[in-house]
């Protein structure tokens, strides 16, 4: 697709054509370009992604799951509030996540010696070795969905990406 100037377009370039038409500005359709477009590459991504994680058996939030316990490094043992805050999940969302994780033998919970009131997740050797079947399965995925777009533009996008989210991602919002 291209538009008038000749140059490329995109699905999301038609949807901006109605903003335009009706009548919002230049920054915030701009904004709302960043806002699609990352969403559409990651649902891209997920698409490619969540065939090979059900013949795992985990769905992308216990994908997410395990790997934000693998990232942790040996042994592999977060607080659930510190996995909530790390896979981007509501507390409710990652208590559903960790029963079924429990049930399906990829993480166990245990003591906190230092805090009688808590207790850590940890990733047991068949979740260590769930999560990097997983982790070669995201990596493929990545590479199928990126196919044809030159590395550099990847590498221009995914650092133009860190400077919004450097002034944005702090913000908390109801």
């Amino acid at each position: 697709m291209h538009d008038e100037d000749g140059g490329p377009r995109d699905e999301i370039d038609t949807v901006a054509a109605t903003w335009r038409r009706d009548g919002l500005g230049e920054p915030l359709i701009a904004m709302l370009e960043v806002g699609k477009r990352a969403a559409r590459i990651d649902s891209l991504v997920q698409q490619a992604l969540r065939p090979e994680l059900a013949e795992l058996g985990l769905t992308y939030a216990e994908f997410e799951v395990l790997t934000v316990l693998r990232r942790s490094g040996a042994p592999y043992r977060l607080r659930p509030s510190e996995l909530t805050r790390s896979a981007f999940l509501t507390s409710g969302g990652t208590s559903n996540v960790l029963q079924r994780l429990q049930k399906a033998g990829h993480i166990e919970r245990t003591a906190n010696a230092g805090d009688a009131r808590s207790r850590f997740v940890q990733l047991t050797a068949e979740g260590l070795r769930v999560t990097e079947l997983g982790l070669a399965a995201s990596a493929r995925s990545y590479e199928e969905v990126m196919t044809g777009v030159p590395p550099e533009t990847v590498r221009a996008a995914a650092d133009a990406l860190r400077e919004v989210l450097l002034v944005i991602g702090r913000r908390r919002f109801r």
